[in-house]
């Protein structure tokens, strides 16, 4: 049996990302993973290409619908679907082939298959392979090691009246491959995943219809932020249904139909596919938790401290497998974190201050609390906000749409949070949450110098719309 000083199950973000701070810190280290790659959900079938097919689609409607007016002229514009997914899982292969050599250079044993703890003395994990090498049969080897870290990520959520079948009702796994635009696709869910997957085909010519149970959509913003938004993406021709709550679908041959219910009338949407992006939940499951005690909340979340340690000793767990944001980015922090502790450093995580991005066009940024929700705890704020109408980068570049709102605490100035709603919220965002994790005032943040002209001006502009101090807006 192989001992290691820490064994990693997952290696995704969170899992490959402690695995590799903790070779950093001399531990010798086993990473199990049961895809043929590492990188997790997020590299291999979430945001890393969903981000692809969303610039290639980006590219197709500037191609399209923009380029004549910047002097830029086509005999004929046409979206080729094989190429576009070639190009994404082109970008997938880079990636995931990087991280394997990082593992590699890093000295990581990484083990390719599906673990379970075994239970016994210490921390014994089983894992089981079945692949060409093995001629199918499975195979399993035990290690051990005094610290696990579990790191096993989320699967896709489902209802309890729609279920994922892969081929009419899909999930975001299926939706970032098809090899055809549906005429007509129905999205269940208005967030992050639904919105962007619903962008991608609805850019390709796909009449899209986005379900929402909530009476908004992208429901973490506050409701200035989702009423222009909504605007927008209608724009692009994006249907949007809210309070809306699904109770079926049914379908016959290759096409089918989702039934709901608002204010008690019933409604029905016709779809060629239908993409269920209500969430995601934790994948705790068939790792043999029970047999060594390891608790769950109600929600099958393993429960940890303060420092990610589980109920049993020398088990910890990090990323969507434990409460907090479903992140690839807020998994990768705790990763690093229960490296150090393990290591016996001073590890740290701060879950108040986790951005979480939006990725269509425009995105949408948003970190610490809202207007609404500060309001909702009885905060007194104030706000600032700057539209990219008004900045010269926006309107040499024609990304005008959308603005970004600071919210600060009325007495003390300190910023509570950000919502910014414009291109490139992503990367804007991130200044924010900088000042925020030192405490920083919306005067700290409108008196530091931004270089002009830059998207990052519009940030500056609404730290001093907090104090009414705008220069370049009334």
């Amino acid at each position: 049996m192989s001992q290691f000083d820490l064994i990693v199950i997952g290696g995704g973000p969170g899992g490959y990302v402690c695995a590799f701070r903790a070779s950093q810190l001399g531990l010798k280290v086993a990473l199990v993973e049961k895809r043929p790659t590492l990188g997790g959900t997020c590299l291999n079938v979430g945001c890393i290409p969903t981000k692809a097919l969303l610039h290639s689609t980006e590219q197709y409607v500037f191609a399209r619908d923009h380029a004549a007016a910047h002097g830029i002229k086509f005999d004929g514009v046409a979206a080729d679907i094989a190429t576009m997914m070639k190009r994404k899982d082109s970008v997938i292969a880079k990636l995931t082939g990087g991280v394997a050599q990082l593992a590699k250079a890093r000295k990581v044993t990484v083990f390719n298959g599906s673990a379970s703890f075994a239970g016994g003395p210490g921390h014994q994990v089983e894992v089981t392979s079945t692949d060409a090498s093995t001629g199918g049969k499975p195979i399993t080897q035990t290690i051990s090691a005094p610290n696990v870290v579990i790191a096993t990520g989320s699967l896709p959520a489902e209802l309890p009246s729609v279920r994922i079948d892969g081929k009419n009702i899909i999930s975001s796994d299926q939706a970032i491959a098809l090899d055809e635009v549906p005429k007509k696709l129905v999205v269940i869910g208005g967030g992050a995943i639904g919105l962007e997957l619903g962008s991608v085909w609805a850019r390709l010519g796909a009449d899209v219809t986005v379900v929402e149970f909530l009476p908004k959509i992208a429901a973490a913003c506050d409701d200035d932020i989702v009423r222009n938004f909504t605007r927008l993406l209608q724009k692009q021709g994006l249907k949007i249904e809210t309070n809306a709550k699904v109770t079926g679908a049914k379908f016959n041959g290759p096409s089918g139909v989702l039934t709901a219910e608002r204010d008690r009338a019933a409604l029905e949407f016709t779809a060629d596919k239908i993409l269920l992006a209500v969430g995601r939940r934790p994948n705790t499951e068939n790792l043999g938790l029970e047999k060594i005690g390891v608790a769950l909340d109600p929600k099958g979340r393993i429960q940890v401290d303060s420092e990610l340690r589980t109920s049993v000793p020398g088990i910890r767990a990090i990323g969507d497998a434990v409460a907090g944001p479903m992140l690839a980015h807020k998994a990768e922090e705790d990763g690093v974190a229960a490296a150090e502790w393990i290591a016996g450093k001073h590890g740290r995580i701060n879950w108040n201050f986790v951005p979480a991005i939006i990725y269509t066009a425009p995105e949408v940024a948003t970190v610490g609390l809202g207007e609404d929700a500060a309001k909702a705890k009885g905060i007194e704020v104030k706000t600032g906000r700057f539209n990219f109408a008004a900045n010269g980068r926006a309107i040499a570049s024609d990304t005008t749409d959308g603005y970004a709102k600071i919210i600060a605490d009325a007495k003390t100035d300190t910023i509570l949070g950000a919502q910014i709603l414009g291109h490139g919220a992503g990367e804007l965002i991130a200044e924010v949450v900088a000042h925020m994790e030192y405490g920083g005032s919306a005067e700290d943040l409108a008196r530091t110098i931004h270089a002009h002209p830059t998207l990052g001006e519009s940030i500056k502009e609404a730290a001093l719309a907090v104090s009414k101090s705008a220069i370049h807006a009334l």
